[in-house]
């Protein structure tokens, strides 16, 4: 894929770096519910390509090494500081794109909606209670950060089957007292809110029609590497059929996540916040699905062949490093349109830990 990673996503952004999964995840999450309108490519593009993604990581063992360093709770020795690993350690860590910076209320914009809809007292109320469960939703989000590095599939996936479930604990948060805010709104208040959304919308330079690729067919890049496992992996007949079971497997999550697609009529707050815990709810589906076959499949596995297994993303990315393929001459592109303070650009990031 020319230098750009088969993992990446049609927008431009990654769905794992190192051993995150879901970089910025509640700014996603809420962008989309505050502003989203359509086929809001930074939330509905995270599928089945990254469920993928924890199967086959893209990060072979020394690319994830030397992310280690910048894990919260990290004990361990500190790698000699260069000029450029200095600079990125005092910018940037692993905590900040699992969304440390609280003060930003997880992208809730209180200010912008009390201005526009000058709020009675109870309705001020209303907003207070949304604001304080705006910020417990992306506390715990954020607790859901890795304290290590995932560096198998059965782990991988569980870090990924738990950052989901934290997101999705998270719109249980927020839902109650959206909707209490919303439901208290007049019409007149509740337009100004759809026009706010309007003028977010003639703020941006790209569109995105209703449902963009949601039920596109997966690339050619994301098929099965059956090829490879055949020849690296050698799986006896007995393991051959647990193989044959985590395919299947895979196969029904890629169907689940396929007929999970953004609704056209979710035009308001609630509704758009309503349709993202949906899609969770079939991530999570798709996630449960695979997990006791991985688990079943790699605990039959030598550790040779665990080893093999788990070189299987990297040798599709050609033997080059993931580092090195987010960090090539095309990188991905701002990850955020609307909330510009959220942190550099992921593919930059990357390329500058190369430096560690």
């Amino acid at each position: 894929m020319g230098g750009v990673g088969w993992w990446r996503h049609p927008n431009g952004g990654y769905g794992w770096v190192g051993p995150i999964f879901w970089p910025y995840a509640y700014y996603d999450l809420y962008d989309y519910t505050w502003w989203g309108g359509g086929y809001d490519p930074y939330f509905w593009d995270y599928g089945y390509g990254d469920l993928y993604a924890g199967l086959f990581g893209p990060y072979d063992y020394d690319a994830l090494s030397g992310y280690a360093y910048y894990l919260p709770g990290y004990a361990g020795p500190r790698p000699p500081a260069t000029g450029r690993s200095r600079a990125t350690a005092q910018t940037t860590t692993l905590a900040d794109m699992c969304g440390s910076d609280r003060s930003d209320i997880a992208g809730f914009p209180i200010e912008q909606f009390r201005s526009a809809i000058q709020p009675n007292a109870e309705q001020s109320t209303a907003l207070d209670e949304l604001a304080s469960a705006s910020q417990k939703a992306s506390e715990t989000i954020l607790n859901s950060c890795p304290k290590d590095v995932p560096l198998t599939a059965p782990s991988r996936l569980a870090a990924m089957q738990q950052r989901l479930q934290a997101m999705r604990d998270a719109v249980g948060i927020l839902q109650p007292a959206l909707e209490r805010f919303y439901g208290l709104l007049s019409d007149d208040q509740k337009a100004k809110v759809t026009a706010l959304v309007a003028d977010q919308h003639r703020g941006q330079h790209e569109a995105t029609p209703d449902n963009g690729n949601c039920n596109t067919a997966q690339p050619a890049a994301i098929a099965w590497p059956g090829d490879i496992i055949e020849r690296n992996v050698k799986p006896t007949d007995a393991q051959r059929a647990s193989l044959d079971a985590l395919r299947d497997a895979a196969t029904k999550a890629e169907d689940t996540l396929k007929s999970s697609c953004p609704p056209t009529d979710a035009r308001t707050p609630p509704a758009r916040l309503a349709a993202v815990g949906a899609r969770l709810d079939s991530m999570l589906q798709a996630i449960g699905t695979v997990r006791p076959a991985v688990d079943t499949f790699y605990s039959a596995l030598s550790d040779e062949q665990k080893a093999a297994f788990d070189a299987v993303g990297p040798e599709r990315d050609g033997g080059r490093s993931a580092m090195a393929a987010a960090g090539g001459d095309e990188p991905p592109r701002s990850r955020h349109r609307r909330h510009h303070h959220h942190g550099p650009n992921v593919g930059s990031m990357i390329f500058r830990m190369i430096g560690l």
